[in-house]
């Protein structure tokens, strides 16, 4: 069991959580995830990991609410225990300098590219940051994102804070503008990431996207996170979750990621009506 020793709510459905692990913290670095499982009862996903803290024994997580594994570990507070929390799993983030570097962080992604963009600064790249919201509420973290970049740029599709658009519109204008950009990383949902890779495939600039799809065990055994790269077929989970957004097959992905939704909702649907109670009560 770990031991959840602290719990934030940092904007509307997207939750902190720092957990009591220093196995994982030992050893975890920028990029890698761990996979939860809640209960007994649980499905196991996988979750980037958003900081660490050696000495405490602590790895911070960040996440949105969108299944039933999520929305169980929105009702869980402080104190709290979580049944399964396995790694660190995946392949680092590949750190070297390579000149100016644009992170692009959407919504529940401002947590993993912190810790990217400081292993990047440390280097002595050039750090652009882009952020991306929905709107003002749903940003958070800023300051520290900004800390370590040398320049932050907000965006926000309601145009309520900083550059009225999304990640892509400000990334395309560097580069249109002629800004010598080196590396691209993006990090957010499926959508935003293969925008990303999209808007710098005309430019040749090498675009690294971080791929969270179906797992169940996390080291390579199941298949379920198999995506295709150049033509090959690769596993997330063992040669990721870093990979070429332009060697990507963004349809496959995005058509596995749909594979089981009804099963996804009905599961949600049986758990908040057993659980509703909890629901009300979360974060109290």
């Amino acid at each position: 069991m770990y031991k959840i020793l602290l719990r934030e709510n940092l904007a509307p459905n997207i939750h902190l959580l720092k957990v009591e692990a220093p196995a994982v913290a030992a050893k975890a670095q920028p990029g890698q995830f761990i996979m939860v499982m809640v209960d007994e009862k649980g499905e196991r996903i996988p979750l980037t990991i958003a900081d660490w803290d050696r000495d405490e024994g602590s790895i911070t997580i960040v996440f949105m609410e969108l299944g039933t594994t999520t929305r169980k570990l929105a009702a869980l507070n402080s104190g709290d225990h979580i049944l399964n929390f396995v790694g660190p799993l995946g392949l680092p983030t590949h750190i070297d300098k390579f000149g100016t570097v644009v992170l692009a962080a959407g919504c529940f992604a401002v947590g993993p590219v912190i810790s990217i963009a400081q292993a990047l600064k440390e280097k002595g790249n050039k750090v652009i940051s882009i952020v991306e919201a929905r709107s003002k509420n749903l940003l958070y973290w800023e300051r520290g994102l900004g800390a370590v970049s040398d320049q932050l740029i907000v965006t926000t599709g309601d145009g309520s804070s900083g550059y009225r658009g999304w990640a892509t519109d400000p990334l395309r204008e560097l580069l249109q503008q002629g800004e010598k950009v080196d590396r691209v990383i993006a990090i957010g949902c499926t959508f935003m990431m293969k925008e990303c890779a999209e808007a710098t495939r005309p430019f040749g600039v090498k675009t690294i996207v971080s791929l969270n799809p179906i797992m169940v065990d996390g080291t390579g055994m199941c298949g379920c996170c198999r995506v295709e790269v150049g033509g090959v077929t690769k596993f997330a989970c063992v040669d990721g979750p870093d990979f070429d957004g332009h060697e990507v097959d963004w349809e496959l992905v995005l058509a596995r990621q749909r594979i089981y939704l009804p099963q996804e909702e009905q599961s949600l649907d049986l758990w908040e009506r057993e659980n509703w109670h909890r629901v009300m009560l979360r974060g109290r």
